[in-house]
Order: C-alpha cells, then structure tokens, then sequence
C-alpha cells in the first residue's frame, strides 16, 4: 500500500489501522514490533514511526496458528521432577511460552508433551504451568507447576519475591568493567523503554525492581587492567530484563547483551585473542540462572538446586582466567 497522507496520521500504526480495518491496532503493534511491517524494503519495528505521503509499505501477516499450543517432542535437561513440579535446566535458544513470531517450539510445547494432560488449565491456556520465566538466551533454572495446588504455591512464593519465604533466584553474569565496591543492591524502577518498545529501562515511575548483587572473581585484559567481572545476582523482584537493564544502569552491562550494552563492542579489543573468541562465539548475553530456592507445594520442604556454567560460559570464564 502507499501513503496517501489523509489517513488522520502520520504515525505508523495509526496509518495501518486506517488502511487494513480487518487487522485490530493491538495485532497491528504486534507485526511491527516483530518486524514484520517494511517500508521501501526496510523493517521498521516503531510503530510511532512518522510514515510520510508516497511511501510504499508492506505488511507480512503470518498464517492463522492453532488457540491452544500443542505438545511437541523437545528434549528437555530434567534437574528435577514430582507429582508437583518440574525443574529443568533451560538450554540457550529456548523460548519459555508462545508468543508473536514464536508459535511452536517453546518450553510450553515441550512441557505439555512431557507432562501430558496435567497441565491442562493450570495458569492459562498459553502459559501452562509457567509461573517465571528466563529470556530465550539466558540459560539455567527454571520450575514448572504440574497441578493447580502446585500452580498456587509456586505463583505466591514467587509473588513475595523470598521476602517472607524461601524463594531465591541466584544468576551469574559476566559484565564488563569492575564495580566500585564488592557488593550492592539496585534499587531501581523499571518500565518500557520510552522510545524502543521492544526494550526495558529504569525510569521514574516505573514498578519496583531490586536486584542484589557481589562480584566474585575479576579478570584483566591485555594491557594488565581489570576489564571483566564476575557478578553473582539475587532477585528480590522479577521484572522483565531486569538484572540487563539494571547492572547495564550500574555502568557495567553484560557481556554479548547487544541490546543493553551496544557501546561496550569496542572493549573486547582489550581481551586477549582466545577470550576475543570465546565471547564472538557466545552470541548472547552472558547470564546463566545457577541458583533456586523454593518451598515443596505439598510437603513444605526447602529445596534448592544450583547448576554450573554451561559450556559457551565456561569456555568464557576459561578464556578470560588464561594468562597469554
């Protein structure tokens, strides 16, 4: 379609819903966010974005999927597994529930498969189970409810956030530079980005977020300089992207998070070249969920699990530990 520039406005997703009537503003939104709305051949992902008169715009609608997710044959690292719950062990690349531009091959699918018509109902149709969640690269622990009881006690453990109970979330996070002192809290609102929707940032007026924190190892570079920490993090919230968006606000953002720490790029010319590597390698940030903490739905007991560096971390650490 063209710009005639008398739909009422400029702005990208009002000009698309004056244009296509069969597709709702929310459904519009979400085909831009995802990429899926091109001017003149180019994505644009902003659906503020000022269209002018003449421009030729394209929308890439994707076929109708089924309501429901259905299961689907993935394997899954299994730390754990009850009547109640499951724990695994998320692998990087793994998108926890469908979503726009992720139907199929999910955590969701993999768990319906594996734990059949129990989840049925428990905590929505398309988050069965699922009461936390992990960004698709980030890797480690995760539990899922297998009944509606389980459903409820894990829901209100992570609700409270360990403020009253046991629940904790430990994650390690490569970042760059070393912080001022070795250990600190975060107390930080965050919210959508005002700008880039697809991103979070701490702003005013945001919900609460609060993230603890203690560097555990440092590593130098090649001119001798502390250039890397190793940071162990503990949630006493769960806000979307919040240990990125918050240690990226400390001045010290993860390590392969392009997202949150585009400007750091040019400091791995610092790192020797195996650490140079590993790091290319990764292709993600480097954060990994090595620590839960929870009360048993049904017997109350604590329970806790922790897991190791996944390989692409591990070659990360070993790189950066290696003298030249």
């Amino acid at each position: 379609m063209v710009v005639a520039g008398d739909e009422g406005s400029s702005r990208l997703d009002r000009v698309l819903a004056t244009r296509c009537p069969a597709l709702s503003r929310s459904r519009l939104k979400v085909l831009i966010l995802d990429g899926r709305v091109a001017i003149a051949g180019s994505a644009v992902r902003d659906p503020a974005y000022h269209a002018s008169p003449g421009e030729t715009i394209t929308i890439d609608v994707p076929p109708p999927v089924a309501p429901e997710p259905e299961g689907e044959a993935i394997a899954l690292e299994i730390v754990h597994e009850d009547d109640d719950i499951i724990v695994i062990n998320k692998p990087r690349g793994l998108v926890v529930h469908p979503a726009a531009g992720h139907e199929t091959g999910t955590l969701v699918n993999a768990l319906i498969a594996h734990c059949g018509e129990s989840l049925s109902g428990i905590g929505g149709v398309r988050r069965p189970g699922i009461v936390h969640r992990l960004d698709k690269d980030t890797t480690g622990l995760m539990v899922a409810a297998k009944n509606d009881r389980a459903h409820q006690s894990l829901s209100a453990q992570f609700a409270d956030h360990g403020r009253t109970g046991e629940l904790r979330r430990g994650y390690y996070a490569f970042v760059w530079g070393v912080p001022n002192r070795a250990r600190g809290t975060i107390e930080a609102p965050i919210d959508r980005h005002p700008y880039a929707r697809e991103k979070m940032a701490v702003r005013d007026g945001g919900r609460e977020a609060i993230t603890h924190w203690e560097v555990l190892e440092t590593f130098t570079g090649r001119s001798g300089g502390e250039i890397v920490s190793l940071i162990a993090c503990q949630l006493e919230t769960g806000r979307t992207h919040q240990i990125r968006v918050h240690l990226a606000h400390l001045g010290h953002p993860l390590l392969g998070d392009d997202v949150y720490g585009p400007h750091f790029k040019t400091k791995a010319s610092q790192l020797s070249p195996a650490a140079r590597a590993a790091l290319a390698d990764l292709g993600r940030q480097a954060l990994h969920a090595y620590l839960l903490v929870l009360e048993h739905p049904s017997s109350g007991e604590v329970m806790a699990w922790e897991s190791g560096l996944p390989a692409d971390l591990a070659r990360l650490k070993a790189a950066l530990s290696a003298t030249e």
